[in-house]
């Protein structure tokens, strides 16, 4: 590449990597949050939740990735035009080759970078993360203890604590046993934690009581104790297998799913779309490149709106994608639009491509021009008359 080649692609690779970061990290903050309670019931640490949560963060940065193209394009465009450079480079009598060319090798760099996330490192951390989830629920904490509720784990027997602490420390515990037949328990502790000890699970209670009353004669007798461990081997959850949706599963696995797979059987179709799904998402970069190339490529003036071109970009872009997303909601109930897919992005690839070789552009951009002049026209005489009218009141 040229100086000025490798210039724009220096600058649209930095805003990328600032834009995506920025929009992946405002994404994992609101599906971190969906997992807070569940991972803290275990007590764990703030470390153990962020590297749990952060398994979901190739799947986000796929999802972004073309959507941090689109802006950053846009924004190394506009900044380009602003500083007339793009005049100064038409002026000299290049080509606009010379600015495509480093805007096509970036968009292929940032599709296989999507591709090497939607083929493979997606779906791993998507699995990582239903194992850990998984783990997490058959946690005797997480599914019994809840601060401040009485929870019911068994018939007879109820739980209630106060707080847990962060190290995973139950404050202010209450346990009541109906379970047998002819005395009832009530336990009190001060403190309390769940441990693992030679293959069980203990309840270790610390400075409480135990009530003990007679169904029969309704006597109660108290004892007292330090430390008091009580069995929970028999109420925690066994099973430990993951059942891994279609978005979590290999693509290989997708490919060839196991003949005894029960998920992979009933939702079969839901296994194809996700696997069409993966192999179609690494186009749309290289058609939001081109679409934004072509509305927004052009060097112009500063006296030369460029909001309604940016407008237009944007517009064609997130339509082609909502156009995506929508096929692929039919594929399940209509397996041959699976192709539609490919067809859809490869279609604006193959359609905007040429209008870029014979110098074309739609013919709607003129009026949306149009329409963002007149728009822009009216808002500045409202603006220029509400001036006028807080400086007459003033006078």
């Amino acid at each position: 590449m040229t100086t000025f080649e490798r210039y724009v692609f220096r600058r649209l690779s930095a805003v990328f990597l600032v834009t995506l970061a920025a929009l992946a990290g405002v994404v994992w903050a609101t599906q971190a949050l969906r997992q807070l309670d569940l991972v803290t019931a275990k007590g764990q640490t703030i470390v153990q939740f962020i590297g749990m949560t952060m398994l979901a963060m190739p799947f986000l940065v796929q999802a972004m990735a073309p959507f941090a193209l689109l802006i950053a394009m846009l924004v190394v465009l506009n900044t380009l035009s602003n500083d007339s450079e793009l005049i100064v480079i038409n002026a000299s009598g290049a080509s606009r080759a010379i600015l495509l060319r480093p805007i096509l090798v970036f968009a292929t760099v940032i599709s296989l970078f999507s591709a090497s996330l939607s083929l493979l490192l997606a779906p791993a951390g998507l699995a990582a993360l239903r194992d850990e989830i998984t783990q997490v629920r058959v946690d005797l904490v997480a599914n019994i203890v809840r601060p401040g509720r009485f929870i019911g784990i068994e018939d007879g027997l109820t739980f209630h604590i106060r707080n847990r602490g962060g190290d995973g420390q139950l404050e202010g515990l209450l346990m009541h046993d109906e379970r047998a037949e002819d005395t009832v328990f009530t336990y009190e502790a001060a403190r309390g934690r769940i441990v693992e000890a030679a293959d069980r699970t203990l309840l270790v209670m610390q400075d409480g009581t135990i009530q003990r009353r007679n169904r029969g004669n309704g006597s109660i007798s108290i004892v007292r104790f330090q430390s008091y461990a009580f069995d929970l081997s028999s109420m925690v959850p066994t099973s430990t297998v993951s059942t891994y949706k279609a978005s979590e599963r290999s693509t290989l696995d997708l490919l060839s799913p196991d003949p005894e797979d029960v998920y992979a059987a009933e939702n079969r179709t839901r296994l194809i779309a996700e696997l069409h799904d993966r192999l179609s998402q690494p186009l749309y970069p290289l058609a939001f490149a081109l679409i934004i190339f072509l509305f927004a490529g052009e060097p112009k003036t500063t006296r030369q709106n460029r909001h309604a071109a940016t407008l237009a970009a944007l517009v064609s872009a997130i339509l082609l994608r909502t156009g995506g997303f929508g096929i692929l909601t039919l594929v399940p109930s209509m397996p041959a639009a699976r192709f539609a897919l490919y067809l859809l992005p490869l279609g604006a690839i193959v359609l905007v491509g040429w209008m870029v070789a014979m110098g074309r552009k739609p013919r709607w951009m003129a009026a949306i021009g149009s329409l963002a002049e007149r728009i822009g026209e009216r808002i500045e005489a409202l603006v220029a008359r509400l001036q006028g009218q807080q400086q007459g009141g003033a006078a």
